[in-house]
């Protein structure tokens, strides 16, 4: 195994370094989606809730293979960690362009999408005594839209992007090689 192998060029950070960057991406999103939920008041859906799941296993992804790589003969996880981060990316684009198509009724959404949570008031706990239904969020309606996406539109294209970084970095990777 040879010096270049275990300490990459200077000359693409980003590509060289891609599971930090992998790492960091993963948490700027869980953060913006619950600063979305906590101070813009969005409660997620069940499909919300599911393209969180794909960053958290993202970010647990790109951290473990920062360490594997760094473990004698790691350096051979540097290329297939690349490929299984571009996976998991993939699976949250297609959640999200699920979610997005749901919203633009391209088709049915899941028949039991309801919120995991949200705040509760005093007024609604008296409804739901004298049998009122409580509704959570719908995943076919958009609650919030900026240039014609929804919050899933948008997550579709970072997790696309997100994906393809992480091919263009498994073929750095292959190519130093």
């Amino acid at each position: 195994m040879d010096q270049l192998a275990r300490n990459p060029p200077a000359d693409n950070l980003l590509l060289a370094r891609w599971r930090l960057w992998a790492l960091a991406a993963s948490a700027a999103m869980l953060a913006i989606a619950h600063g979305f939920q906590t101070f813009g008041g969005y409660a997620p859906c069940t499909l919300c809730l599911r393209q969180r799941e794909v960053y958290w296993l993202a970010a647990a992804v790109a951290a473990a293979s920062m360490v594997v790589v760094r473990l004698s003969g790691g350096w051979r996880w540097r290329t297939p960690s690349g490929w299984l981060l571009a996976l998991v990316f993939l699976a949250g684009a297609g959640v999200a362009v699920y979610h997005a198509g749901a919203e633009w009724k391209f088709w049915p959404g899941p028949t039991a999408c309801s919120s995991a949570g949200g705040p509760v008031s005093a007024a609604d706990l008296k409804a739901l005594m004298v049998g009122a239904r409580i509704h959570g969020p719908a995943c076919d309606q958009a609650p919030w839209v900026f240039a014609g996406l929804s919050m899933a539109g948008w997550n579709a294209v970072i997790s696309l992007g997100l994906a393809a970084l992480s091919v263009a970095a498994a073929l750095y990777e292959q190519a130093r090689r």
